[in-house]
């Protein structure tokens, strides 16, 4: 887990900062990530890059292009949900007045220690 980031930090801008390019951060793993990353192949060498196809200007994607971004959404929502699920407690969605760092990691760590409880009871 890196460390939090203030305001609305787009998570491609935060890939760069916490894993800088040009390195083999990611060339043992298998990479899903979605539009939003759109080009990190250039930037980052990857075992396999599972990205979304991209609609052309103008052209419609074919059903068998819809249908492969639908089986990768698919994996991916697992890790929105979880996310949602922690921001339930509306700790991590409010305005946090807290200027401590580690207490906000500490909240983070404890909202999802009671999204994983809520999971498997």
């Amino acid at each position: 887990m890196s460390h939090c980031w203030v305001g609305k930090t787009h998570d491609d801008r935060v890939l760069k900062e916490e894993f800088p390019p040009g390195q083999d951060w990611l060339k043992d793993f298998q990479v899903r990530v979605d539009l939003g990353f759109f080009g990190i192949e250039k930037d980052y060498g990857c075992k396999e890059l599972f990205l979304p196809t991209k609609k052309k200007k103008k052209q419609e994607l074919s059903p068998e292009q819809k249908q492969e971004n639908q089986l990768r959404a698919g994996e991916r929502i697992a890790v929105e949900h979880a996310i949602g699920g922690m921001k339930r407690y509306r700790r991590l969605s409010d305005r946090l007045r807290v200027q401590d760092v580690r207490l906000y990691k500490v909240i983070l760590g404890v909202c999802a220690g009671l999204w994983n409880f809520y999971l498997t009871h």
